[in-house]
Parts: structure tokens; sequence; C-alpha cells
């Protein structure tokens, strides 16, 4: 594999390039959809909460960070190639380390040690596998982005078709072998290697294009001086939460130092942001949109993870994979529709995120009061089309409005995203399973709550601690025929729907918040003349005023 320079727009191979970005994200999508089938899976044989649970598919969004932004950084550096094969090798290797989770047997003891043996595996080997897939993205998008320089919305939002794509051949898999043929989870998650093999070689010998500010010569410190330490501080902040949950091993259970350890890093790597910069303000507009995609990353993948879990518990397991399937196809075939979105119908890239976070919030709301299958095909309908053009849609705002930045700051929103889904999202949404399902069971009979409470109490955030109801025990009712169980496991049963339903709620006050940023946003842009896509050339015309610079940037 080598890189080249080409002409934007011009490669020979800007279709291959795209094709295989596809089959790279396909790939993600394949092992995300199957770890979120077998999250129950998980849950009965480890004896795990939804509070741990929620930290392992955390993993899966936090390891995304640090492939993406190291690899954004450096891309233009080393070459794309190297990458590539650097993302293959995580790959194969995530695979080996997850499997080496085994089930916990013996005393108390020994199943209490073997428990915490196996999530130690199951997390560093979804954080593995999410490193690969952010290695991947720091490839494929500016890649895209690259060769399509004058239709970056349409074609990322074909990129990012294969992430839905993916998740349907993922959830479709584990409805066949899961719910059918009780195929053991370790064989199911091992078809995500399939197309790994194929994207390795449909990226093996290809060219590779740089970014415009590549080939204009620019240093990082350039390309990060729209990033500043506005965007710094979003970034930084997440990475902070990171270190101080992975390093709460090191300490006291309950010391806070591991926080204190992780706000110190954070603060480390923002003065690291501001010496590249020469201590740039950075652009207010870039740091707005990051913040706004961190929401994204919470609603749209955070929702993701835990999806079919919910609607498998309000409905049947295989109810709620055939919804994710459901929803990723509505995803799918919406994303090659951008194109006719944004030319035919006329609305702007941020119109279109407006739209998109009303159906949103509207979906999420929908779902959480769905009693039959045809009521959630209706919600989740709603809700497919509200989360289809969110992730792509800000990669390509932040590659028009800010082309100084080249591949760096496209790399961090995804960053941002990522980490934000699995700090925010996933582990938010767990421990409101956790603290609404328990909080609705001691309402209904506190003698039942004591008896079925999760050992382990779940935290997130500033909230306050809160028990759910044990993963291994809720189990044992799901797996009894609904004609089997005794009142008990029907109050149970009913307590951990209830607590679903008012997640799914709370879920909701995400994209609500999204659609007011957006609003600004549409507000701002048509002061300003109207949204429009930036060259470096206007950059540099002293005659533009509103440029990638706008609302603050360091630079005038």
């Amino acid at each position: 594999m080598t890189s080249a320079t080409m002409t934007a727009g011009a490669a020979p191979n800007a279709h291959r390039l795209l094709w295989a970005g596809f089959t790279a994200i396909l790939a993600a999508g394949v092992g995300f959809a199957i770890r979120g089938g077998i999250l129950d899976n998980w849950g009965r044989e480890f004896g795990f909460t939804n509070a741990q649970l929620g930290v392992i598919g955390g993993a899966g969004f936090t390891g995304f960070c640090f492939g993406i932004i190291i690899g954004g950084v450096i891309a233009d550096k080393i070459g794309y190639g190297k990458l590539v094969v650097a993302a293959f090798a995580f790959h194969v290797l995530s695979a080996f380390v997850t499997f080496a989770a085994v089930t916990p047997t013996g005393d108390a003891a020994a199943i209490a040690a073997g428990q915490a043996t196996a999530f130690n595996f199951l997390f560093w080997g979804t954080f593995i596998f999410a490193i690969a897939n952010g290695t991947l993205e720091a490839v494929a998008n500016p890649l895209v982005a690259t060769v399509f320089p004058n239709d970056r919305t349409h074609y990322l939002n074909i990129l990012h078709a294969s992430w839905p794509a993916g998740m349907i051949i993922g959830a479709a898999a584990g409805w066949v072998l899961d719910d059918m043929f009780n195929v053991p989870w370790k064989y199911q998650l091992a078809l995500f290697l399939l197309p790994t093999v194929v994207y390795g070689l449909m990226f093996l010998g290809q060219a590779m294009p740089k970014s415009e500010a590549s080939k204009q010569g620019l240093s990082l410190g350039e390309m990060l001086k729209d990033v500043g330490l506005l965007g710094g501080l979003v970034v930084c902040y997440l990475l902070s939460l990171f270190f101080g949950d992975v390093l709460k091993p090191l300490f006291a259970e309950g010391s806070p130092m591991a926080g204190y350890v992780g706000y110190g890093i954070g603060g480390a790597l923002l003065i690291a942001v501001g010496v590249i910069t020469k201590f740039s303000l950075g652009s207010f507009l870039l740091f707005v949109l990051f913040v706004t995609h961190a929401l994204v990353g919470a609603v749209e993948l955070g929702t993701d993870g835990w999806i079919q879990n919910i609607t498998g518990n309000i409905l049947t397991s295989q109810e709620g994979k055939i919804l994710f399937v459901f929803t990723s196809a509505v995803m799918f075939a919406l994303r090659f529709c951008a194109h006719f979105i944004e030319k035919q119908m006329g609305l702007s890239p941020v119109g279109i995120l407006l739209v998109c976070s009303i159906l949103a919030f509207i979906g999420l709301n929908l779902t959480s009061r769905v009693d039959s299958f045809t009521m959630a095909l209706l919600a989740l309908t709603v809700y497919g089309f509200g989360k289809t053009f969110f992730w792509p849609t800000m990669l390509a705002v932040t590659s028009d409005r800010f082309p100084r930045t080249g591949a760096v700051a496209i790399s961090i929103m995804g960053g941002i995203g990522m980490l934000s889904a699995g700090l925010m999202g996933s582990q938010g949404l767990g421990y409101a399973k956790d603290r609404f399902a328990g909080e609705a069971l001691k309402a209904e009979k506190p003698a039942l709550f004591e008896e079925y409470q999760a050992s382990k109490e779940s935290t997130f955030l500033f909230f306050p601690a809160a028990k759910g109801i044990d993963g291994q025990k809720l189990g044992a009712i799901q797996e009894k025929k609904p004609d089997q169980r005794t009142e008990d496991d029907k109050i149970v049963v009913a307590a951990s729907i209830s607590g679903d339903r008012k997640t799914l709620v709370a879920d909701s006050a995400i994209p609500a918040t999204m659609a007011a940023i957006y609003l600004c946003l549409m507000i701002y842009f048509k002061s300003i003349g109207g949204y429009r896509p930036l060259t470096l050339k206007d950059l540099s015309s002293k005659d533009n005023v509103h440029t990638g610079t706008d609302l603050g940037t360091a630079e005038s």
C-alpha cells in the first residue's frame, strides 16, 4: 500500500477507496451489532449488572477515540496504508482477547475472581476492537472527503451507510444463531472477521490521496489552530473521564484519586494542545460542533448499543433483534438519499440535522410507550429516520467549514462522538436501566427488591448510586415461559420493563437539546449569507470575513 498526492476529486481509484472504506466500517457494524445482541448472554453467563455491561459496551466507543484521534493526527505523516495494516492487526487481536473470557466456576470466591477476570478480557477485547474501528475511520473519512470535495454530504453518508449495513448483518446473524439455534456467543462474534479480511484485500496496493491542508504543507500546529483550546477542552474533558474510569482498579474502592489523576492527564493534554497551537483559542463554531457531536454519539451509538436489549425486554428477545434489523435497514436506505434531500428538497446540512433531531426526540418517546410489535415498528421507523444523518452530516459540516484542519478536525470529532457514546451514552443508559428498574421494583414490593437487587451499586457521573435487578436472577425468570412465571416473577419482569421505558424517555432529552443547538446554527448561517463549503483559497482571501474561523477563532 502506498500514499500519493493526487488531485482532489480526480483520483482514478476514488470509488475503490470509497467501497474499501465502506467494507471496513461494515466490519465494525457487524461486530457492534453482535455485541449488542449478546449482552444478555454475558449478563447470564458472568452475572454482570447492566452498569457493568454498559462499561464493557462503552469500551467499544472509548477505544475508538484513541484510534481515530491518533490516526487522524499522524495519517498524512505516515501514510494511510500503514494505518490500515495496524487496524487489521488490532481487529484480529481483539478476537483473541475477547475469546479468552470463560464462565467462572467453583466456590463464591472463585466465581467472584472469575467474574473479574472475564470482565477484564471482555472490556479490553472490546476496547482493542474499537481502536481498530477508529483507526479505519481515521483513514476512510478524510479519504472520502478529499476525493469527493464537491459533494461531501452525499458521499460521506454513503460511506457511513456501511454502519447500518453491518448492523443488519450482525443483528440478523444474532437472531438466527442466538435465538433460533443457541450458538455460543464466541462463534457469533467471530463473524466480524470475514468482512475484516475483505477490507484488507480491497485496500491492498491502493494509492492514497492527501488532504488539501496536507498538500499545502500545513504543519500539525496550523491544522489544529481552529480546534485550539476550546475544541481541545471538549476532548480532553472526555479523556479525563475515561482515564478516571480505567485507573479505578489501581486505587482503593471508593477512593477519588483515580478521578483526580484522570483530570490531571486531561489537563496535561490540554496544555499540550495549547503549546502545539501556540495557545490559539480556536473557533467557537467548531467548539459548538464538537459539543453537539458529543450529544450525537450519546444518543445515536449509545442508544444503538442498548436498543436490542431494551426492545427485546419490552417485547421478546427475537422481536428486539428483528426491530434492530428493520431500523438499521431504514437507516441504510436513507443514507443514499442525502443528495436528494440536500439538492432537491433544498435543505442545508444544518437543516437536515435539525429535522433529524426532532424526529429522534419523537421516536424515542414513542418507543418508550410501545406494547406491540406493530407499534414498535412505527416508533422505531420514526427514530430510524431521525438518527440516520447525524454522524456523517456532522463530519461533512466540519470538513466543509474547516478545510485548514485537514483530517485532524473530523478525526477529533469522531473521537469525541465515540468517547461520549461510551462514557455518557452506553454507561448512562446502563445506569438508568438499573436505577429506574430498581426503583420500580422497590416501589411495587420492597421485600421482593431485597431478594432480587444486584449485589453491586451502579454509579454514573454525579448521579446518586443505585441498585438495579440482579442480571442472573432476572435472566432465569426471562427464560421461563410466561405461563410458568409466578406472581413475583411477573412483578420483577414488569419492573425491568418499566425501567427500560423510563430510560428511553430520559434519553430523548438529548436530541431535544440538539434541536435547540441546530436551530441556533441555522439562524447564525442565515445571518452571514447562508451555509456553503469553504476552501483554503477562501480562508486566504482577505475579503472573506465569514471563513472557517467563524465565531471567535484566534486568527481573524
